[in-house]
């Protein structure tokens, strides 16, 4: 069976710029500046997370700068009128902060990230302790993987695991992530079981089975999804 998925602690960031409770609005600011960052843990204590200040949350400052907010929009934007007021992280910040697990899969970071539309998440351990960071663009690293790598694993793991009796006639070819499966094979009710295994396999982009029924003449094979 596929050996994968990798999980947060194999593509994380462990070097986190963070800054503490106290830090003054200019200073988070210009360290953001200075680290290129969009967002910043907010620590207490040891290193344990509170919260996650991010441009989002230092904007209100500005939009709200030169004027004063209607009573309508201070009843619907209660928390972006009082962080217009905020001078330090601790009352910029947004908490409780969504972290994530270092033994949480990629995939489960991901699905994080997409439902609360957020593009970091800060790694902790059990007891909130800061560990490293895990960005988009760290969830992203598994599609590097070389086309022959994943080649190796469709064949080790799924098409010997499925059909070892014929594995040695199933060709496969792996093009820019993109898989694809040629042969005859006795069972075609496998075949969908092979797509989502080869699925869940990191660094696939797609999957496309051509495969057909040994007692089918190859002059006409059908293919399935």
């Amino acid at each position: 069976m596929p050996q994968t998925p990798h999980i947060v602690s194999d593509v994380m960031t462990v070097t986190v710029v963070a800054v503490g409770r106290d830090a003054p609005f200019k200073e988070i600011v210009e360290t953001m500046e200075q680290w290129k960052v969009s967002a910043l843990p907010v620590l207490e204590g040891e290193g344990r997370v509170v919260g996650v200040v991010s441009e989002a949350d230092l904007l209100p400052k500005e939009e709200f700068r030169d004027s004063v907010p209607s009573l309508y929009e201070q009843r619907q934007r209660l928390s972006d009128v009082a962080k217009a007021g905020g001078v330090t992280a601790g009352e910029l910040m947004s908490t409780p902060a969504v972290t994530v697990h270092p033994d949480a899969t990629l995939a489960q970071a991901a699905r994080v990230m997409a439902v609360r539309h957020i593009k970091r998440l800060p790694v902790v351990d059990d007891v909130g302790m800061l560990q490293g960071i895990v960005s988009r663009a760290d969830l992203l690293k598994v599609f590097l993987r070389s086309d022959e790598s994943i080649e190796e694993e469709v064949r080790r793991t799924v098409v010997s695991y499925l059909f070892p009796a014929l594995s040695h006639t199933i060709h496969v070819n792996v093009h820019e992530g993109v898989v694809t499966l040629r042969g005859r094979i006795r069972d075609t009710a496998l075949i969908s079981v092979a797509v989502r295994l080869i699925r869940a396999i990191e660094g696939v982009v797609d999957v496309e089975p051509h495969l057909t029924a040994a007692s089918e003449d190859p002059a006409g094979p059908a293919s399935a999804r």
